[in-house]
């Protein structure tokens, strides 16, 4: 499967929202690659997952691929955001703001350059 089959596939509202997750995504990291990953789409920098997303029924999911990069930005998901320590969920119909998704991306860049 591709990304945009698996784009195809979503309901709407979802896949609008996840049309624009993934741009703002392809735009705060434009040298990733655009993959599958555990069935979702994710972009990928040096073959290892950086960000991943998904639909669902009630919610859209965003995938950090690490275990401690939502728990660093803990206050700013506690304002309307559902979330455990490896997904962030949020309305079918509303993507995560972009400052919010900047800072996840750049910690997820930073733990990676940190290996």
């Amino acid at each position: 499967m591709t990304v945009d089959e698996y784009l195809d596939g979503a309901p709407e509202p979802q896949g609008t929202t996840l049309r624009a997750l993934r741009a703002t995504l392809a735009s705060l990291l434009p040298d990733a690659e655009e993959t599958i990953s555990y069935g979702v789409p994710a972009f990928t920098v040096n073959g290892t997952s950086v960000a991943g997303y998904a639909f669902a029924k009630r919610h859209c999911s965003y995938y950090p691929h690490s275990g401690s990069v939502l728990s660093d930005v803990e206050p700013e998901l506690l304002d309307g955001y559902d979330w455990s320590r490896g997904t962030l969920r949020f309305p079918v119909d509303q993507p995560p703001d972009d400052r919010l998704l900047r800072r996840l991306v750049e910690l997820r860049l930073a733990m990676l350059d940190s290996r």
